[in-house]
């Protein structure tokens, strides 16, 4: 008989509430995973850094401010393939989320001791291999955790702590800064950072739960029965345990599992000493452990993987277009502070907080090509507006408007990964949001370089930026319309506006011709 590993010899504390579908996607939002710690730590230094350098006697701000955000895209980027190849060969993905927090750790503690650029760079790289592990596993774990049909919206609850995170970090790093230096900031960062360990530490996976007999799937429409979640559950005879047992999914196909790091099939649940039975069902997480070259080539023989890795890149360069450009901008028209700059990231992030949610619920209900393309067509007139020279209110309006968009935008493609990854064999979730992170990566990489040069080189270098953005926007657009969805929406005008068939499966998705 197999040996039982120590961590599963007796029931944890709080398995169902700790392995819900509910507390691992609040958790990826607000605790465990970090998507919130991430962009909160990744954020604070926006407003800062600008000035930060200013004191240190650096020119051509901007331009460094650039190169900063170039370092955390890429360290995001080029660490992306190992943790998305090494998350899918480990079945447990919390180790993997504890050491992103070693990592962030140490990007705070560089750039707060450093006065030297290259050493702020070196500590940007090291928050971008935290993120890289977030942005996999993190995703990872919720799609592992929850129903297809309801992936989407879970992944937009999810998604919210990017706008939450921005609505947080900017003005607090902003307010730390002017009453204590790069310190302040940096010393926040390290006490959220130590608030989500808390987080990581509680949360149980789906792997483990099963062990025990829960399934956080089936608990998501209030519907868990033990022997309609596991039906292939028997209740042995003294002394004997199932050899094997499989789960289906939605779908009527059988999901496989191991439940240790050396692949040894183990008991569910482990021995009771008391009763003196077994209570067993091995259930098999084995997952298909493929190159992430192998995931690259499977997702670009897909059309509708290649429009969602193109928008998983556009996503990138929005988000960070901006970002070198606007704490300059606001200074040089406005006469802004650091902390007055955090002020207008609040009123910008606080509108966007529910948009993913909202999106990822809309990508749900109607598909994803719908979603994707709405925000989309939504983000167009934002970015115009930013760039028409009338006072403050009017651009931090539109501005709060541009970034609803882009958080609402995130929602559906994520989604859109979930799906196409489970279609194509041997690409997993981790996989999936590795190839999204590497997208995202590169996007991120370029965003902030070209639109620091941009505004940097022309005297209308704000305007040119944002119209550029503008171009890319539409470009995706039709991208979009092409490709985006089980039924895409020019195949739709194609029919006359008719979908395939009235019959909808797993968040709208059409099945038949």
């Amino acid at each position: 008989m197999p040996t039982i590993p120590k961590f599963l010899q007796s029931r944890p504390y709080g398995l169902q509430w700790r392995a819900s579908p509910w507390f691992i996607t609040l958790g990826l939002n607000v605790l465990s995973p970090g998507i919130t710690t991430d962009f909160l730590i990744y954020s604070l230094i926006i407003p800062v850094m600008p000035f930060h350098l200013q004191q240190l006697g650096f020119s051509e701000i901007s331009t460094l401010v650039g190169y900063l955000l170039f370092a955390y895209s890429g360290g995001l980027a080029l660490s992306t393939p190992i943790f998305a190849w090494y998350s899918e060969r480990r079945n447990s993905r919390k180790g993997t989320l504890m050491f992103s927090l070693l990592a962030l750790a140490a990007s705070q503690v560089l750039l707060m001791e450093s006065r030297e650029y290259g050493i702020m760079a070196i500590a940007r790289v090291f928050q971008g291999i935290s993120a890289s592990v977030v942005w996999t596993a993190g995703l990872a774990l919720v799609c592992d955790t929850v129903p297809e049909k309801k992936v989407g919206r879970y992944l937009g609850l999810a998604m919210s702590g990017l706008p939450l995170g921005q609505l947080i970090g900017p003005p607090v790093g902003g307010a730390l800064f002017d009453r204590f230096g790069i310190r302040g900031p940096c010393i926040f960062g390290v006490i959220v950072i130590a608030v989500d360990l808390i987080g990581r530490l509680l949360l149980i996976e789906r792997w483990e739960a099963l062990f025990w007999g829960f399934d956080p799937a089936a608990s998501v429409d209030d519907s868990f029965d033990r022997s309609s979640t596991l039906p292939n559950y028997t209740e042995p005879q003294y002394g004997t345990f199932s050899a094997e047992a499989s789960i289906p999914d939605e779908e009527g196909r059988q999901d496989s599992y191991t439940f240790d790091s050396e692949e040894i099939d183990y008991i569910n649940p482990p021995f009771d000493r008391k009763i003196g039975t077994h209570e067993a069902l091995t259930v098999n997480l084995q997952r298909d452990h493929i190159s992430f070259i192998r995931v690259i080539k499977e997702l670009c023989m897909s059309s509708r993987a290649v429009a969602a890795m193109v928008n998983s890149f556009v996503y990138g360069i929005l988000y960070s277009f901006q970002e070198p450009t606007l704490p300059v901008h606001l200074q040089r028209t406005w006469r802004l502070t650091s902390s007055q700059v955090g002020y207008v990231y609040i009123a910008a992030a606080l509108p966007a907080v529910l948009s993913p949610s909202l999106a990822g619920w809309f990508a749900d209900y109607t598909g994803t090509e719908w979603a994707t393309f709405v925000c989309l067509l939504l983000a167009i007139p934002c970015w115009i507006a930013v760039t028409i020279p009338a006072n403050l209110s009017f651009f931090v309006i539109a501005f709060a408007f541009e970034n609803l968009c882009t958080a609402a935008y995130v929602a559906p493609v994520t989604t859109e990964l979930a799906l196409v990854s489970r279609r194509i064999p041997g690409v997993g979730y981790a996989h999936a949001y590795g190839a999204f992170n590497f997208a995202v990566g590169i996007g991120a990489s370029l965003g902030p370089v070209i639109g620091g040069e941009i505004f940097q080189r022309f005297s209308q270098g704000w305007t040119i930026l944002n119209f550029v953005a503008v171009a890319v926007i539409i470009a995706t657009s039709l991208v979009v319309a092409l490709y985006t969805g089980e039924s895409p929406l020019a195949k739709r005008l194609r029919r006359g506006g008719k979908v395939p068939t009235s019959k909808f499966i797993h968040g709208a998705q059409y099945v038949g011709e």
